[in-house]
């Protein structure tokens, strides 16, 4: 992974970007610290973006778990996971 700054990719664009090789991800940081990842794509654009919707899924719901132990409530209901799913699978970009 390699890391390019925000404010150059916006103003470079392309340019900016040709220091990552070919295949690799490149994450895009700003002032506070990292803010976007950009991945290649491999292979079906479809499978890809389905399986990263997977993987930010299960991020949300691990970051939501760790809230809840440390508020000292492990349990989550069906519902609130099905809300949580319903949310991230509405958040993506629309290809």
């Amino acid at each position: 992974m390699r890391p390019v700054s925000l404010r150059e990719f916006r103003t470079r664009g392309s340019k900016a970007l040709q220091s990552v090789p070919c295949g690799e991800t490149a994450l895009l940081f700003g002032r506070k610290g990292p803010e976007y990842f950009l991945v290649p794509v491999l292979e079906d654009v479809a499978t890809q973006d389905r399986e990263l919707r997977r993987a930010m899924a299960k991020a949300s719901l691990r970051k939501g778990w760790g809230i809840a132990e440390a508020l000292g409530d492990r349990a989550i209901t069906d519902a609130e996971i099905e809300a949580e799913i319903h949310q991230v699978r509405h958040s993506g970009p629309k290809l």
